[in-house]
């Protein structure tokens, strides 16, 4: 492949600097052909009376036309036509400053799409066309090591055709003649470094100065014009050089930016990024983590493995999850990988299942950071035990540090897409006694946390980081989360629930116990949303079918059980939701007003400022009804749930409340109990919540739990109640489970 080792140019640590300016808060956008910037516009006044700061758009560049997530960019020069193009991106604009709303935009410097018909990426057509001598010939991560890079889109049916000028392949055209690609067998590897497992999204080397000035020229335009105030950076673990490509963004835009970095644990965010933060996976795991009961993982736990026959051992899964994704999507990158490296490959393949984490960040010809070192020493380790006594793990181990530079980069590269599809697109469907923590960067096997670990957590956040609860990537929306984190408290009544629909239906014991988790969670919901999540996850899960193994028999199946399960444990799933649903309104508010109120940007994921009951993409890519909001923000919808509308008013007065706040207002940690969570931010306001609220219930309320306020007076923007001193939790949280004071 092309050499992506970088320059000790961009190598070097950029210097610490005071990022530039934050926005108060995000309101998160999925732009789509049915709603473009026109329909952003629109909102202006809404999102301005919510309180918005600002909006955060998903990907603005041209894209595959029927695109509705925008992350496969077809042209960098032009802005999407599908949206509005540049002229309907500046009156956007202009509508939205008008009423106190600047831009956040998410960008996508990893990748490329390939389209189908392949003449829809101009630069890459070129690429085909002419090879490496095309004038974008330095632009995508090819493997030219025999002269032309392979593409995998034969089947077993017919047989490409040329047609004047180019070759078609059912819908697939390319350029003739074919001197400077080939062909290959849509099962095989490509010929380029890919998104993922994704052969449709071919990596990008914007290490190359002249690639990063070609694929950024909009948008760092969009910024010099003023009409884009902050960058969202797409998956920044696929770079060759992440730090390099994040200090020369900063240097470029100046503009306030945050990573998807995904942080698993206690890793904390590279400390030499130029950025000011991740874009919240962090913040949402220990969220969740807040409102499940420790107690809750046994039972549970029991419960999984009896009902699925999966081992009680979350590790082993993962290890097994990472090494079957290898077997199947990679075999091509760890072969590219051991020819540079010269080493054995099992072993090579035992310590990137082994790696914990989505990148150690080594860069060559830099002294390896001792962290790295030691992430990859003890990777080493387990492998070793995986492998026959004598396996060369140090030598291989020895490679992928200090090895040759190209190597030591590939392995970075490559431990990412294992852990994104070993992890989350695996084992994260195949493990999941209480599926609300088996999210990005989660962690299933962990049950709960303490609020004193959570206090230590809040203290090191960053003003310039996102916060988030829900994400267009997130598996399970927050209200859906919410209900299953309620599941914790009662595993014994939800043992009872599950054993009953089950005796009625049942179909796949790997799958049956996830159906039930989220038919209930999300109830109610339609046959069609249900069996689509459902066949996703089975595809995922990769246990009995996958997306490379379609079985039409139990694709039918499938749609059987769902009919059946909604016919015929429809009420009683029904009956169960409305029997929790005061702990999971608890739940629900008290993760949101947390999340608002913590240091950092909160983001809100459009429509989540009522419930929202949504599953993994494309299900939480639905359109919203921006209508019944902008009607109950302004109090003429009667009848609305009582749910719907306290979370609206939590969103409101807490978006609002942070634009009076200094950001950096620091985080003062509250003593409030067992089943109460309380923080201050600086002396000027005060967050209070309920947690666990299942055994605050059985242990009849609050009592005679206080809660000691800072000197002043305080005034409940949700209850309109004041208060000082020393106060009374249970007049506190009389009417709302959650509390927000202002001090007057």
């Amino acid at each position: 492949m092309s050499d992506p080792t970088v320059s000790s140019a961009s190598a070097a640590p950029a210097p610490a600097v005071a990022g530039p300016a934050a926005p108060r808060s995000t309101y998160r956008i999925q732009l789509t052909p049915d709603f473009g910037f026109a329909d952003v516009a629109a909102l202006a006044p809404y999102l301005r009376d919510l309180g918005v700061d600002h909006v955060y758009l998903s990907p603005i560049l041209q894209a595959d036309p029927p695109s509705r997530h925008g992350y496969d960019v077809t042209d960098h020069s032009r802005i999407r036509e599908e949206f509005g193009g540049i002229d309907g991106l500046r009156a956007m604009a202009a509508t939205l400053a008008g009423h106190g709303i600047g831009i956040v935009v998410d960008i996508v410097p990893n990748h490329m799409t390939v389209p189908v018909p392949e003449p829809g990426n101009p630069a890459l057509w070129s690429v085909l066309k002419e090879g490496r001598a095309s004038p974008y010939g330095r632009w995508f991560d090819i493997d030219w090591s025999d002269g032309r890079v392979a593409m995998p889109v034969l089947g077993d049916d017919v047989e490409p055709a040329p047609d004047g000028d180019v070759l078609r392949y059912h819908d697939h055209v390319f350029p003739l003649p074919d001197t400077h690609y080939r062909l290959v067998d849509w099962r095989q590897g490509p010929g380029y470094r890919r998104f993922f497992d994704v052969s449709s999204l071919i990596g990008l080397r914007v290490e190359d100065p002249e690639v990063f000035e070609a694929t950024h020229e909009v948008i760092l335009g969009l910024v010099r014009e003023g009409l884009v105030q902050g960058l969202r950076v797409d998956h920044p673990d696929g770079l060759a050089d992440p730090r390099g490509y994040l200090a020369r963004l900063r240097r470029e835009s100046g503009v306030w930016t945050v990573a998807e970095k995904i942080l698993v644990g206690e890793e904390r965010l590279p400390a030499d990024w130029d950025c000011d933060g991740t874009t919240g996976y962090d913040v949402l795991n220990r969220i969740t983590g807040l409102f499940v009961d420790p107690a809750g993982a046994e039972p549970l736990t029991e419960l999984f493995t009896a009902r699925t026959g999966v081992p009680r051992d979350y590790a082993e899964v993962v290890r097994r999850s990472k090494r079957h994704v290898i077997d199947l999507f990679f075999r091509a990158e760890v072969d590219r990988l051991n020819a540079l490296l010269g080493a054995d490959r099992e072993t090579l393949v035992e310590l990137l299942v082994a790696m914990p984490v989505y990148r150690a960040y080594v860069v060559p010809g830099e002294p390896v950071p001792a962290a790295s070192a030691a992430i990859v020493e003890e990777a080493g380790k387990i492998a070793a035990a995986h492998l026959p006594e004598g396996a060369p793990v140090e030598e291989v181990v020895e490679k992928v540090l200090n090895g040759p530079p190209e190597a030591v980069v590939r392995f970075q590269q490559l431990c990412g897409p294992v852990m994104a599809k070993g992890v989350e697109d695996t084992a994260l469907y195949r493990w999941y006694p209480l599926s609300c923590l088996n999210e990005v960067g989660g962690e299933p096997d962990r049950f709960g946390g303490t609020v004193a670990a959570f206090h230590d957590f809040c203290r090191e956040l960053q003003p310039g980081t996102m916060t988030t609860l829900s994400t267009h990537d997130t598996k399970r929306s927050e209200d859906v989360r919410a209900r299953l984190a309620v599941l914790s408290e009662i595993p014994e009544e939800w043992a009872a629930a599950v054993a009953d629909w089950s005796d009625r239906v049942s179909f796949d014991p790997s799958l049956d116990h996830l159906a039930w988790q989220n038919l209930m969670a999300a109830w109610p919901i339609s046959e069609e949303r249900f069996f689509e999540y459902l066949f996703k996850a089975a595809r995922e899960a990769k246990t009995a079918i996958s997306w490379a193994t379609p079985d039409p028999a139990y694709e039918k199946g499938l749609r059987d059980f769902v009919h059946r399960a909604i016919e015929e444990c429809g009420e009683s799933v029904a009956r169960f939701a409305a029997r929790i649903e005061p702990h999971a309104r608890s739940n629900s508010l008290s993760q949101k007003l947390v999340q608002l109120m913590l240091p950092g940007v909160p983001d809100v994921y459009w429509g989540n400022e009522i419930t929202d009951f949504s599953l993994v993409d494309p299900d939480n890519r639905r359109p919203v009804d921006f209508a019944l909001r902008r009607r109950m923000l302004a109090g003429e919808v009667e009848g609305a749930s009582d749910w719907d509308a306290a979370k609206l008013a939590v969103t409101r007065e807490a978006l609002n409340l942070r634009r009076r706040l200094d950001p950096a207002l620091p985080y003062v940690p509250m003593e409030a109990g067992e089943h109460a969570v309380a923080f201050a931010r600086g002396d000027r306001a005060v967050a209070v919540v309920t947690r666990l609220p299942v055994g605050l219930e059985r242990r009849g309320g609050w009592g005679d739990e206080m809660l000691t306020l800072p000197p002043g007076s305080w005034h409940d923007l949700l209850s309109g109640v004041r208060h000082t001193g020393r106060i009374s939790l249970g007049h506190l949280l009389a009417t709302r489970p959650v509390a927000l004071l202002e001090r007057e």
